[in-house]
């Protein structure tokens, strides 16, 4: 695996294997890696001859420095994980490397309408511009032909998506199943942040989806909701939100026609840490 930290060098070498003929899959990350992102590594090397991942922990995206500067950082462990999985290239880049003008904030204008209105977008104000900030640049040094991202952050999926079409990007975009613990709890880079109470309790965010999942009725949804708060609480979790949307617009529903597929989606609280998680609902 090639370990590269400048956007030029990243970038001519991609473009190299690309006349070469290989298709180039891209994993962008974060860094505290997972099983979670490691099924995005396998996918990507299934279907593309060249697996990029990066590496970096975007400031822009905090709209909390707290949560920023408490972010776990594993690099070592990193690497030899994407090591094992047949990684390609990581590109480890600098705060400098991606915002060689400075990771400022102000001036960003990406225009994503409804989507940054709701949900993490309301309770998150400038986090979904922050990613758009790190994925424009990104997606402009890598030039993946696909790209792939886990179904756990499933607004931010959204968000990509309108990204790439703002920016002109022909990549498709893979999303891939949310990678689960055996008790049900979504893999996150967060989790290490728990202690072991706090992971035991955690798994309240999925109960909370499968008990909506197996309650949910066409009609009013107020009811499922208020229990499913109630299952959440128990956990001593507490909520952000509770919600549930059109999976293919991300419109937040009162009431439920019982065809629409839909999305059921939390955040809430663990302590001082925040987990989200989300599960589609066949219709």
């Amino acid at each position: 695996m090639f370990i590269i930290k400048l956007a030029k060098d990243v970038h001519q070498y991609l473009q190299n294997r690309r006349l070469q003929g290989h298709m180039v899959g891209f994993v962008p990350t974060m860094g505290a890696l997972h099983n979670g992102h490691l099924s995005l590594i396998e996918a990507s090397r299934k279907a593309n001859g060249i697996t990029v991942c990066s590496i970096f922990v975007n400031p822009t995206q905090f709209n909390d420095s707290e949560d920023f500067q408490k972010y776990p950082v594993t690099l070592e462990n990193d690497i030899c994980q994407l090591e094992k999985a047949g990684c390609d290239v990581l590109f480890l880049p600098s705060v400098n490397e991606i915002y060689p003008r400075g990771p400022e904030r102000k001036n960003l204008s990406y225009d994503l309408g409804y989507l940054e209105t709701v949900l993490e977008g309301q309770y998150r104000p400038g986090h979904f511009q922050g990613v758009c900030q790190v994925m424009d640049r990104l997606m402009h040094i890598v030039e993946p032909h696909n790209l792939y991202l886990g179904q756990k952050d499933y607004q931010q999926c959204m968000v990509i998506k309108k990204l790439l079409l703002l920016i002109g990007s022909h990549a498709h975009i893979n999303i891939c199943p949310t990678f689960r613990q055996p008790d049900g709890l979504a893999m996150s880079s967060r989790n290490m942040r728990l202690n072991e109470e706090e992971r035991k309790l955690a798994t309240g965010l999925y109960e909370c989806l499968t008990f909506i999942s197996k309650n949910i009725q066409p009609g009013p949804l107020n009811a499922v909701l208020k229990d499913a708060r109630t299952v959440l609480e128990s956990k001593k979790l507490l909520p952000d939100y509770i919600e549930i949307a059109d999976a293919g617009t991300l419109r937040l529903l009162d009431n439920w026609d019982g065809q629409t597929k839909i999305v059921a989606l939390i955040a809430a609280f663990m302590g001082k840490i925040r987990l989200i998680d989300n599960m589609v609902l066949p219709a």
